[in-house]
């Protein structure tokens, strides 16, 4: 039997660590197919996905000018275009041209196109926070105790079950797009040799666009749901959440998105349970310090096993 602190663990430590997790995940996808594909790592794409977030309440704040009140998983598709077209021109303007330089040269010019997109963002919605949607959502009660005491029950807002079935559908696209489809053929092959992919005759140029057109989709979700969890928009928070991705891409192995996929949720329990009282009543770490738990576990991790739990590349 569950006790009261059972269910406050299930609650506030547990469930929002798988929150987390998915959108750690869903975010990590990109970061590990532009690593795995193109070889380099795409410091703009937590700018890219806090831009995305700026697009849905964007086009939810038009369409409920009219009266009509949108929910943001109906706006995530149109706010995934816009970011499948800022990250096509990203790589036609800024990526392309160093396609064959070295790869120190492509990394920075990811760094400037981060700051390009952040500075984009303030001019135009400006730098303060924003609410994403007004007022706070009821949680549903879920496995109530017969005693109907009521700390002992799981709540779940209807966000969170929007979260973890969006994360579940769009995992279960790629893994139909990544293992049936001949466009996902193609980016395993490219992934594994551009070159002898190149030889064979895949047209490597359509396979980068495919790669951003599915790390935009997951960009738009990760930024969307991340909003959606914290009621919040901020022209930082994209930022914040790179060095986590990052770690969940590298945990899982760089090049294999199911890796990071299991990497985010890691990173994502790990980061809310530091903060649980596992002896006493005084946190293990500071919820402060939560970010530098995602640092720690990349830090072992490229000391223990680089090439991460997924056995991806290593550079």
């Amino acid at each position: 039997m569950w006790d009261a602190f059972g269910f406050e663990f299930v609650n506030f430590y547990l469930i929002p660590g798988l929150v987390l997790g998915c959108i750690y995940a869903l975010g990590a996808i990109g970061i590990t197919l532009t690593f795995g594909i193109l070889r380099f790592a795409n410091f703009a794409h937590g700018e890219v996905m806090m831009s995305g977030a700026y697009i849905a309440w964007t086009i939810m704040a038009l369409v409920g000018a009219a009266g009509i009140a949108l929910h943001p998983l109906v706006a995530l598709p149109f706010a995934a275009i816009f970011v499948i077209g800022l990250f096509l021109l990203c790589d036609r303007w800024f990526y392309k041209p160093f396609r064959k330089a070295d790869t120190i040269k492509i990394v920075i010019a990811s760094f400037g196109v981060m700051l390009i997109i952040r500075s984009a963002v303030q001019a135009l919605w400006g730098p303060n926070q924003i609410t994403f949607v007004p007022g706070i959502a009821r949680p549903n009660a879920w496995l109530q105790s017969v005693t109907g005491d009521a700390g002992m029950m799981i709540l779940m807002p209807n966000k969170h079950l929007w979260i973890f079935a969006g994360t579940i559908l769009l995992v279960v696209a790629l893994s139909y797009l990544l293992n049936r489809t001949r466009t996902g053929k193609a980016m395993r092959a490219v992934s594994d040799s551009p070159d002898l992919a190149h030889v064979t005759g895949i047209n490597v140029e359509t396979v980068i666009k495919a790669t951003w057109i599915v790390g935009g989709i997951c960009a738009t979700a990760a930024g969307v749901f991340l909003v959606m969890d914290t009621q919040t928009l901020e022209t930082t928070m994209g930022f914040r959440m790179l060095l986590p991705m990052f770690a969940a891409a590298i945990l899982g192995g760089i090049g294999k998105p199911y890796g990071a996929v299991f990497g985010g949720l890691v990173i994502g329990l790990a980061e809310e349970l530091s903060a649980y009282p596992w002896i006493g009543d005084t946190p293990l770490l500071s919820p402060g310090y939560k970010t530098g738990v995602a640092f720690a576990i990349m830090v072992v991790m490229l000391i223990v096993r680089p090439q991460g739990l997924f056995k991806g590349r290593s550079f």
